[in-house]
């Protein structure tokens, strides 16, 4: 064999062990994707979105997140384990927006692009969040409490922690909002359920003997807002209650009238703009700081509207 014939097949075997090497990298594109629960529809809608767009961009995810929202400490577990493995890049929706920042350092050390989802993290870490916006959704949701509360009276909020920013947020911009536009009402306590919706109820039913004249209640998440509802039925009382997100025990209750409407994010877009975003992570192009996946108000109403029965779930 001459020496050019050495050489053209000597190429041709270095081509074809570099796309093999290649082909092997595509079959081990892996993203993890770390919820902040499992115990609410919404997660299993955000999984269904991460799984559709998985699907769509040929890489490999797993779908975790702890059996509550109070376990922050099994959610940083989770989030050592997937580091663990090496992954691609990774989803990571923070229980704690703080405390998670250690993990994620050796995350950025490791090059290793980190999503946020539904709830940020203190720090610039993530390449991107995929979220709705908390504070303007909790706005309209203090707007919709004043419209039915004919403007004054008492109210109260119980929100599903204080440690994550949709937490946080959906607090600041219920009171803020209406501190703002509504000063007549008076938010007479702010009480946290943790997300679960029997402690919820048992929130509700102590800030209605504790507040006799009380007018409203805005829950600030599923099991939130399901809790209110159940705790007002309990306690025999009718009083107006605004939620958020869906599921099938709160639009039940919307429907008989127990709560009065909610506020409903894009949970299907949060897991497949998550998932996506990685993905262009990874290829190197450009994300915006913030993907804002949209909110909507809705009751009994408009719950048939193609609009918003898009973005319900059961």
């Amino acid at each position: 064999m001459n020496k050019f014939k050495l050489l053209m097949l000597s190429a041709s075997l270095a081509l074809a062990g570099f796309s093999t090497q290649l082909q092997a990298a595509d079959d081990e594109i892996y993203i993890p994707v770390i919820s902040k629960g499992f115990q609410h529809q919404f997660w299993q809608a955000v999984k269904a979105g991460a799984e559709k767009a998985a699907t769509e961009y040929k890489v490999k995810i797993t779908f975790e997140g702890p059996e509550t929202e109070q376990q922050v400490d099994k959610q940083l577990d989770m989030l050592s384990a997937a580091l663990a493995k090496k992954p691609a890049a990774i989803g990571f929706a923070a229980l704690d927006s703080k405390a998670a920042i250690p993990l994620l350092k050796k995350a950025q050390t490791a090059n290793i692009p980190i999503v946020g989802f539904d709830s940020g993290v203190d720090s610039d870490i993530p390449v991107t969040t995929a979220q709705t916006d908390s504070k303007a959704a909790a706005a309209l949701a203090a707007d919709k409490m004043a419209e039915k509360i004919g403007g004054e009276g008492e109210v109260a909020v119980i929100g599903h922690d204080q440690t994550s920013t949709t937490g946080v947020d959906r607090r600041d911009g219920f009171l803020n909002q209406l501190k703002e536009k509504h000063p007549k009402i008076k938010v007479v306590d702010v009480q946290y359920g943790g997300g679960d919706h029997l402690k919820s109820a048992e929130i509700a039913k102590t800030l209605l003997q504790a507040h006799p004249n009380l007018k409203g209640i805005f829950g600030t998440n599923e099991g939130s807002a399901i809790g209110a509802g159940k705790g007002a039925k309990e306690a025999k009382k009718s009083i107006v209650i605004i939620g958020f997100d869906s599921g099938k025990a709160q639009k039940d209750m919307i429907n008989d009238g127990t709560i009065a409407g909610a506020i409903t994010q894009n949970p299907v877009g949060i897991g497949f703009k998550t998932v996506e975003a990685a993905v262009k992570a990874l290829k190197g192009e450009k994300l915006p700081k913030v993907i804002d996946t949209g909110f909507f108000y809705y009751d009994k109403t408009n719950m048939a509207n193609p609009e918003i029965a898009a973005v319900l779930y059961d």
